[in-house]
């Protein structure tokens, strides 16, 4: 099948477009494995109650924008509790259960979206309203370009988090070695909770931007968690960088695989990366390897 030069920049559009909402998801991963070392399977409710959150704010009467830092905002002490009320008071047992407490508290969430909005779908209107721009003959929604800046605006946040400011040297620390972060003063305490906080409002961002483009539900939190993870994954777990590079990676494989076979295939392509990159490099693009201390 040949494709035009409009086609293929239509795909690769696309491709960043979900590229971006992806590396938000690994991001939220790489946060809190490098603070903890594990995995938190929650990361795709997050998501969820994101866009859930700010539909439901709509529904109400509350403008937009509001609904939308609301619902980030909420998610972000969501963060905080599963850590502070789940995850703290089992920080004694191996890395498994607690891993086992992030799917618990998964679960919990989700059955709890399902019953505070119901089963149905809900869409928050776009963020701003106008016709599609053209660029090289591929037509871009507006809320597509909501999408890519506010996931560079995130990354170029947590950039100068991690690297300029007291926490991010606190977060570094932790990263290495909590023992040795303790003993130069880090409240590790505080810095893990800080870090499912910042999970949980990458989540929230990443649910709240899309879902005027692809609506929103109670169960949808699955899905991108396995992306995002995927993305983390071939990025490199704990390397934010690789992180956004590797969302941008899936991203575009996803789009390609639309293009040459089907659409119908596209949610494989995260396990099929998956699990490829388990078996060939499970260090991911940029990461080190996973048997490594953080």
């Amino acid at each position: 099948m040949s494709m035009s030069s409009a086609d293929v920049l239509q795909f690769v559009a696309s491709g960043l477009q979900n590229g971006a909402i992806y590396a938000l998801m690994a991001l939220g991963f790489t946060l809190v494995f490098a603070s903890t070392g594990i995995i938190n399977f929650a990361q795709g409710e997050f998501f969820m109650l994101g866009g859930m959150l700010a539909a439901a704010g709509m529904a109400a009467g509350v403008p937009l924008g509001v609904s939308v830092l609301a619902a980030v905002a909420a998610t972000t002490l969501v963060g905080c509790l599963v850590e502070r009320l789940a995850l703290r008071p089992a920080r004694s047992a191996g890395g498994l259960a607690l891993v086992i407490i992030t799917i618990g508290c998964s679960m919990l969430i989700k059955s709890g979206a399902r019953h505070l909005f119901g089963p149905d779908e809900r869409a928050l209107p776009a963020f701003t309203a106008g016709e599609p721009l053209s660029v090289g003959g591929a037509l871009i929604e507006p809320q597509a370009v909501w999408v890519l800046v506010l996931a560079l605006a995130a990354a170029v946040g947590l950039t100068v988090l991690y690297r300029w400011t007291k926490m991010g040297l606190a977060m570094r620390a932790c990263s290495i070695s909590h023992d040795a972060a303790r003993i130069v003063g880090v409240d590790t305490a505080r810095v893990v909770m800080l870090s499912f906080g910042l999970a949980g409002a990458l989540g929230a961002l990443a649910g709240a931007v899309v879902a005027p483009i692809t609506q929103t539900a109670y169960d949808v939190g699955a899905r991108m968690g396995l992306k995002g993870f995927a993305a983390a994954l071939l990025g490199g777990l704990g390397d934010p960088v690789g992180a956004i590079v590797g969302g941008f990676v899936l991203g575009l494989l996803e789009s390609g695989a639309v293009a040459v076979v089907s659409g119908t295939y596209k949610d494989a392509v995260a396990l099929v990366v998956l699990l490829v990159v388990l078996v060939l490099r499970p260090q991911g693009i940029l990461g080190r390897h996973l048997g490594e201390k953080l």
